[in-house]
């Protein structure tokens, strides 16, 4: 599972995001690496909060484009 930078507290917000046109990563702390292109499944918000959401992610070009 990876993360999303900015911490978002939903997959709604991330959407929202998005559509904006806002910039939103992936990472993943000590698990490897994320891949550049494709999809990746994703959970939220970061600690210290407990994770309340969980989804998928595609990327493309090392960036957020849909979450679902």
């Amino acid at each position: 599972m990876a993360y999303v930078r900015p911490n978002h507290t939903s997959k709604a917000s991330i959407k929202r995001a998005l559509a904006k046109g806002e910039k939103v990563e992936v990472f993943q702390p000590g698990l490897g690496n994320v891949p550049y292109d494709g999809t990746i499944d994703i959970e939220g918000p970061w600690h210290p909060k407990p994770h309340t959401w969980y989804g998928s992610a595609t990327l493309k070009d090392g960036k957020v484009v849909k979450v679902s």
